[in-house]
């Protein structure tokens, strides 16, 4: 991203208007993605062995990992052998962003992947945060980043001030111990920070996460993009239509995002959630999950892409 004229300290402050005055509780966050691989081993290997993630639940043909080896999960890998990458110009995951406590344990996971020779495909300075970027095997892309303090985030114009400006790696690895290099798993407070998608419409999609799901727009300046999230953070959904406008969902048979999880906090939320989308007449399905755990409320965007929300029964 470009950066535009920035003013003063970043607040809570955000774009969404909503008549009703429906908002998502401010805890929200991103909790998984469930994705469709074509083969787990190789898939381990990547997210396990050189991200540093831990397995959690072995299924056979399916895997949860997370950052501390137990609930809640943060990446779900289901092996599908005939999978293949996803078409360029369709709908779906453009990558998952896998949130670092502080810049020095994103250092050790970039010295780790550095190290095993991974093919990285960028390096950025967002202003709120600082992000490395590259893909899995199955070509889903993956951001490894950390959040500058949320005090040193500015706005303009009442967005959130993001940029992309090159990451200085040299002082970034300069936080390292000769120790820190030789660690093998990530952080266990390591969690996913957003998801961005790639989209059909951009006012369509506004309309189903912020106008119904209750996310507020935080940055709606960089051209093709959407970004909102909840509680005034930076981002917890990007969207854009940079695969083309009007672009169809992927195959079933693609690799790629089967489902988004996302964390409420509180049951009342939850309860609340639930009942727009019978007001709305928006449809939906309640489910209990007893392989990966909890009570589900599960919905599609218009593009298909299923949203799974729970609250605190899951963890």
């Amino acid at each position: 991203m470009e950066s535009t004229k920035i003013s003063k300290p970043c607040s809570a402050q955000t774009t969404s208007h909503r008549a009703d005055g429906f908002h998502l509780a401010d805890a929200t966050q991103i909790a998984y993605v469930h994705l469709q691989v074509s083969n787990l081993k190789r898939s381990l290997h990547f997210y396990e062995t050189l991200v540093g993630m831990k397995r959690a639940l072995d299924l056979g043909g399916t895997v949860a990992l997370s950052a501390s080896g137990q609930r809640p999960y943060h990446i779900v890998l289901t092996e599908r052998p005939d999978a293949r990458p996803k078409p360029a110009q369709s709908t779906g995951l453009y990558h998952v962003a896998i949130r670092f406590p502080n810049r020095r344990e994103l250092a050790k996971v970039f010295y780790r992947l550095h190290r095993n020779k991974a093919a990285f495909q960028g390096f950025s300075d967002h202003l709120v945060s600082e992000a490395i970027y590259l893909s899995d095997p199955d070509e889903n892309g993956v951001e490894l980043y950390a959040d500058r303090p949320k005090k040193d985030w500015l706005i303009h114009d009442n967005e959130v001030q993001m940029a992309t400006q090159p990451l200085n790696i040299d002082d970034l690895v300069g936080e390292l111990s000769e120790e820190d290099m030789h660690a093998t798993t990530v952080d266990p407070k390591t969690d996913i920070g957003h998801v961005h998608l790639h989209v059909s419409d951009l006012k369509t999609s506004e309309n189903f996460y912020g106008e119904l799901l209750g996310f507020d727009v935080t940055q709606r300046s960089y051209p093709g993009a959407l970004f909102l999230s909840a509680g005034g953070y930076h981002h917890h959904i990007g969207v854009n239509v940079w695969a083309g406008r009007g672009a169809p969902p992927p195959p079933p048979e693609a690799a790629g995002l089967l489902s988004t999880g996302i964390y409420i906090p509180i049951q009342e939320a939850m309860t609340a959630l639930e009942r727009r989308f019978q007001e709305k007449e928006v449809q939906f399905q309640i489910k209990q999950n007893d392989r990966l755990g909890g009570r589900i409320l599960r919905v599609n965007s218009p593009d298909g892409m299923a949203i799974e929300f729970f609250t605190k029964e899951q963890e």
